[in-house]
């Protein structure tokens, strides 16, 4: 397994959990669903933005804490986590199982946000969170440490009994900052 699909993988935990404090029926997330005469009220976006932000910071918190099971609990149940150019992780079970193996193999990962952003769907019922992220761990080949700085976007899908799941996700990695400046010069 390369580095990258331990780093796909920590980075999709990351997107399997971080929408579990926005699980709430949607009027709760900010949106009312009633209609009067046909006409459906405003969807209030930056509460739904604002959940969203902070469940990622659950999310982070879980998988820091290895807890595969938890975090793997907020994919929809056809998620599909793409990861560096790695086979499509397809399911909130084999997201679980990816992860638990992940875990195991490297018990040092570690990874954080940045730079967050979260657009919403008009119409309440989908969004997408886009970030940067560190990840920390060991190269699974040479056993030293090793560090990857990437982009990571995931798209949520309000489910029909109100909660947030992720339903897709996909990480791509990039230089270090110090790497590409150095590489424009």
């Amino acid at each position: 397994m390369t580095r990258h699909h331990f780093a796909g993988a920590a980075i999709a935990i990351l997107a399997a959990a971080s929408l579990g404090a926005c699980a709430k029926p949607m009027a709760a997330a900010g949106a009312d669903t009633s209609t009067a005469a046909g006409v459906k009220p405003a969807v209030d976006t930056g509460k739904i933005a604002a959940a969203v932000k902070a469940d990622v910071d659950q999310l982070v918190a879980d998988a820091n804490a290895h807890d595969a099971t938890k975090a793997a609990s907020h994919d929809a149940p056809d998620a599909v986590i793409m990861s560096h150019g790695q086979a499509d992780i397809v399911g909130a079970d084999a997201d679980m199982a990816m992860a638990k193996k992940g875990f195991a193999a490297d018990p040092t990962q570690h990874v954080t946000v940045a730079d967050e952003k979260v657009d919403v769907a008009n119409s309440g019922d989908m969004a997408v969170y886009r970030s940067t992220y560190v990840f920390t761990g060991m190269n699974p080949v040479t056993r030293k440490p090793m560090t990857e700085h990437g982009n990571y976007a995931a798209g949520y899908k309000l489910q029909p009994d109100g909660a947030w799941k992720i339903q897709w996700s996909m990480t791509a990695d990039t230089p270090a900052p110090a790497a590409a400046a150095a590489a424009k010069s």
